[in-house]
């Protein structure tokens, strides 16, 4: 019996070694490792994929307060309907994805929500306010129903708040519903679903800038 042991027991390391190894290199994606927990959202909304088809890369990350996200894989952008200045101030915008939050950043070294937008409509040639509040109220207010890509939209720090903290720009509308990119306090910048639970119950309103 002692012999038997002895000979199973360096398979048994050997299997576990193995499996440590898998269990590592599944949960570790894009930088940053997974939880099982986030694992299993991200497979229930069908945004989790092992695989990366061809098409261009689209950065998008999730948020340890469990907001519905994107995972990064290779596939056409969704564009939109945006033209003219918008549709350029929504490209400078994703030109920024991947860039580290920094409270008041307004570079590609750092950047805050309100500064992303200041810098993305900047680049446009278009001057707007440079703080989330004085923003909430450059343009004119539209229901969500209404949305288009460029609208401004305005989120609070926590469910039923009418504080506004957060900002973001919409870049898509169309069937599969409605994104929007911002710098996220976590992940920098990233774009997500407006239709998560996370940022429906933090929305606070949106506006259309009058350019």
């Amino acid at each position: 019996m002692g012999r038997v042991t002895t000979k199973i027991l360096p398979v048994l390391l050997l299997t576990l070694l193995v499996l440590a190894g898998c269990n590592r290199k599944l949960n570790y994606r894009d930088g940053q490792y997974r939880s099982a927990r986030e694992m299993v959202r991200l497979k229930k909304t069908g945004r989790y994929s092992s695989s990366r088809p061809t098409g261009k890369s689209k950065t998008i990350g999730t948020t340890s307060s469990g907001a519905r996200t994107k995972v990064v894989t290779k596939r056409p952008l969704r564009t939109g309907n945006a033209t003219g200045t918008l549709a350029s101030v929504i490209e400078t915008a994703r030109s920024y994805q991947g860039t580290p939050y920094l409270y008041g950043g307004t570079t590609r070294l750092g950047l805050d929500c309100s500064g992303l937008l200041q810098l993305s409509f900047g680049e446009a040639g278009v001057s707007i306010p440079r703080s989330s509040n004085e923003q909430a109220v450059w343009g004119i207010p539209v229901r969500t129903t209404e949305l288009r890509p460029g609208d401004l939209v305005f989120f609070g720090a926590s469910p039923g708040s009418r504080t506004i903290t957060h900002v973001g720009l919409v870049t898509v509308v169309d069937d599969e519903g409605v994104d929007f990119i911002h710098a996220s306090t976590s992940l920098g910048v990233v774009e997500n679903s407006l239709e998560s639970d996370y940022y429906l119950s933090r929305f606070i309103r949106a506006v259309r800038p009058q350019l």
